[in-house]
């Protein structure tokens, strides 16, 4: 008998369940067994895979590379099961189209492709909310089918298929002194007070970065989530901001390419393997369509 043929699937889907958490109190309360009981479970799937699966550092576990993978798999497979009960049960016709991406996606990228889906869905929709780590997540865990974010690189367990390249502008008052320009660079923001997401969203670190490479000293205006909140405070004289080229911008703003900022490459992507049929190949060829509808509304 194989190593494959020997694991005990009841302890894979009760160690995926122990990852989310890290905590064997918490995973035994929601898997309605003992602590002892998890303990031996997950210590005889190591052994069956003869490798370790967590870590101790510090007062924390962890888990390892090969626990990772381990995990991922383990929610995998729950997933696929969950999914093909629901089938044998209900038909697939009844099975629900699950998409993730961000707000700003949602609100600039993807209005006009959702629009026709779900005028014709025959199937129910979800949509999921998430940043770019939550939906890699969602998909990996199969609470999603597919997604939209912006990669740099591919994870290699995803298909991906290009949807939209998206630059950054610097937005500013028409009676702004650089609201003339055709263009604007990183130094002309020198001295200027910016209106950015909270310390530690990934735009705001990038601009940070960027601004520091260039030897820009510049100021907080005020923090703000989301690009339509940061538009409003510009509109309101607060300070300028840098946003995603496929904002819709108000006529009361002017926005100024900065080509010396990366442009974010935005992707579809669900799981390798996954085959995209009925209602959920529709969804992904109405995205593929639509992806570049931005460049020709991005003002209100």
């Amino acid at each position: 008998m194989d190593r494959l043929s020997r694991i005990n699937l009841d302890a894979l889907q009760s160690f995926s369940v122990f990852a989310e958490s890290m905590n064997f109190s918490t995973a035994a309360r929601l898997l309605h067994i003992s602590q002892p009981a998890l303990h031996v479970k997950i210590r005889k799937l190591g052994e069956q895979l003869d490798l370790p699966l967590y870590q101790r550092s510090g007062r924390k576990l962890e888990l390892t590379a090969h626990g990772d993978a381990v995990a991922r798999y383990g929610r995998d497979l729950h997933a696929r099961t969950e999914g093909f009960l629901q089938v044998l049960h209900k038909g697939a016709e009844d099975q629900p189209v699950v998409m993730a991406a961000g707000s700003g996606a949602y609100q600039y990228l993807l209005g006009p492709a959702l629009q026709r889906f779900l005028a014709k869905a025959s199937v129910p929709v979800r949509l999921l909310t998430l940043d770019r780590a939550g939906a890699v997540e969602a998909v990996r865990s199969g609470k999603a089918q597919i997604a939209v974010a912006p990669l740099e690189t591919v994870p290699s367990d995803m298909q991906a298929h290009a949807l939209s390249t998206v630059g950054q502008v610097l937005v500013v008052p028409r009676g702004h002194p650089l609201a003339r320009r055709r263009s604007v660079r990183l130094s002309d923001l020198a001295g200027s007070k910016i209106v950015v997401p909270p310390a530690g969203a990934a735009h705001r670190d990038m601009l940070a970065h960027m601004l520091q490479s260039a030897g820009v000293e510049w100021e907080v205006a005020v923090e703000a989530s989301g690009w339509e909140l940061m538009l409003q405070f510009v509109s309101l004289g607060v300070g300028v901001a840098v946003v995603n080229a496929c904002c819709n911008i108000p006529r009361t703003l002017v926005a100024l390419p900065l080509a010396q900022l990366p442009a974010m490459r935005f992707y579809t992507f669900y799981r390798k393997g996954l085959a995209l049929e009925g209602e959920l190949a529709r969804l992904h060829s109405l995205l593929l369509a639509h992806g570049n509808h931005w460049q020709g509304a991005t003002r209100k």
